[in-house]
Parts: C-alpha cells; structure tokens; sequence
C-alpha cells in the first residue's frame, strides 16, 4: 500500500528536502503552503507534479480539517514556523500563534478526523536557551531565550499531552541547527555564504555580524529530514534528540567558509552590535546517543563538508550555474 504524507512548510528547506526523499521512497506527498502573492515554491520546482499542493495555514483550523479530509494522510509532518530567531522578538504574538498554536490547531484536526495518522513535530533545540547541562539530551530541561523558543517548547509539550491523552503518534524531534544550499539567507549560515561568494565575485566588499562567538552544532538538512521519517516509523511514538554532537562558533562557520574560496574573513568581517539579540542563547549542542541507538540515525555530512557544500552552491547560483539538489 501507497503511504501518503502531510507537510507543513514544504515550500521551506527541511519541507523540500523531506518532500524529496519521501517522494524517493515511493510515498503519495501533499503539501500545505501559505498563499502569496510572489512565488515562494523554488525549492520543491524541481519535484513538478509529483508533489500536490495545497493552500492552507496554521493560523486557520477549518483549512486544516479540510486538508486532512482531502488527502486522508497516514502521516503528518508539522514544518511549519515562524522560525527566524530574532524575528520572533519583534514579532512575538505571530510567532506563538504560528509555531506554538499551530501545532495545537494541527494536533486537534487529527484527533477530530483521524487519530491513526501519524504526527511528526519539528521541535529545536533553541529550547534548551540557556543550557542546564551539556551535551543536551531528551532529559534536559528547557529554558527558552526567544519568543520562538517559547513558542517551540508549547508545541513540544502539547504534542505529548495529545499522545498521552488521546492514543496519538504523535512525536518530536528535538532538531539541532541543520544548513543546506537551501537555507534561507536570512540565516547566518546562508548570510556567510553567500557573502563569501559575493566578495569572492567583487560584488560585495563586507560582511557584518553580531555574535561571533556563539556556538552550534550544525549538521546538513539532509541528513536530519532522515531521521525524521525514522522517527515516525519507529514502533513507538516517542521523542529523539537530533544532532552532530560538534559545536562551531560563528567565527569558525566564517573562518571556513573564506578559507573555502581562498580567502581570509579578518579583511571582510566586521561586528555590528545591531545584530545582537537581546537574549542569545551562547552555545549548544546535542547528545543523539538515542536517535543512534535507536533509530540506527547517523549523521554523514560534517562540518567542512557543509560549509564547503554551502559556499559551493552560492559561488554556482551567483554564477548561474547552480541546479539546485
């Protein structure tokens, strides 16, 4: 029998990489996208016709119902956020309703339609804020910096009330920060790449950043949006810590990336204190002994491989030589 997949966020970086590789394991994948007024499917283009998608929001649980009536999912993946950190502290009220009741919205549609379907919810490791041990595992306690993070230990949290209180498989994966040539640019990640390759092009001459020092352990989209379909087929509904168990600094993620395209980011970085948060979480990084123990996940792209993989990609698109996946 022909799984079929929800996916919220699909037009987003996991969503097209989840989209993908459901699709190559002979999945039926719709998808749920908020409709604009400017194109915003770029990153699942290239799946054509083989992905079905639909117009929906998290803010609208009637839209919600309706989809899961029309595509009778077998699985959800709930991707879906207002998920740029600093964005959340100017927009804290959208924030929670997108990232914290949107889950609430998509977990009560499943239990009014169909409580067999299978949950999936995107949880991160901007929960844990300012950390209480580390590494940091499904056991450590949250203390959220941020308006999403907040936001993000809701979700997480009332998707174990519903699994524990109406019989849901409903799970979470505790994401650790995870990059791709797909990143959105507001990311620091993406931001340091595509400088690097904009300077090494002659057509930018800086890059400003805030804190250089701020520690993560970053790992390749790809990899992790495995591991999510691991966990919904795990043979119970439970909660996994997703990650390298390395942590970079900012100023490594920079030093690499210049060092990448035969340069070095001392001539090209300045600090922008503008760009500080005004709560930042300093440093974390996952412990995945769990998801490896029990899920046989393993994470194969490594840093320098990101970070080259990365600059690569904005090198070709600045060039127009990049096909994407």
């Amino acid at each position: 029998m022909t799984r079929t997949a929800l996916i919220t966020g699909i037009t987003g970086q996991d969503g097209a990489y989840l989209a993908s590789f459901l699709l190559d394991k002979g999945y039926r994948v719709h998808g749920i996208h908020r409709r604009s007024s400017t194109d915003n499917l770029e990153r699942v283009a290239h799946l054509g016709d083989r992905v079905q998608l639909h117009c929906g929001d998290l803010l609208d649980s009637h839209s919600l119902l309706r989809l899961l009536e029309q595509t009778t999912p077998h699985e959800v993946y709930n991707l879906a956020a207002q998920s740029f950190v600093p964005a959340s502290f100017d927009q804290p009220l959208l924030t929670s309703e997108v990232t914290a009741l949107g889950a609430l919205r998509l977990l009560e549609a499943i239990r009014q339609f169909d409580t067999s379907i299978r949950y999936y919810q995107a949880s991160s490791s901007e929960m844990f804020g300012r950390v209480q041990q580390e590494p940091q595992n499904e056991m450590t306690p949250f203390w959220p910096r941020s308006p999403y993070g907040v936001a993000k230990v809701y979700a997480h949290w009332i998707t174990i009330n519903y699994r524990e209180s109406y019989g849901i498989f409903a799970c979470n994966g505790i994401l650790f920060n995870h990059e791709s040539p797909w990143r959105g640019k507001e990311f620091v990640t993406r931001k340091i790449s595509d400088a690097v390759a904009r300077i090494k092009l002659g057509r930018q001459k800086t890059l400003r950043l805030g804190n250089l020092d701020a520690q993560r352990d970053w790992g390749f989209a790809g990899d992790y949006v495995q591991a999510m379909w691991r966990i919904l087929n795990h043979k119970t509904p439970d909660d996994f810590v997703i990650a390298t168990g390395v942590k970079h600094s900012v100023l490594e993620f920079a030093e690499l990336a210049f060092e990448h395209a035969d340069m070095d980011f001392r001539e090209f970085v300045e600090v922008d204190p503008g760009l500080l948060r005004p709560a930042d979480v300093h440093t974390l990084c996952g412990d995945a002994s769990k998801a490896r123990s029990e899920l046989k996940w393993e994470p194969k792209v490594d840093f320098r491989e990101l970070v080259g993989m990365m600059v690569e990609a904005d090198l070709a698109r600045l060039n127009g030589e990049w096909g994407g996946f």
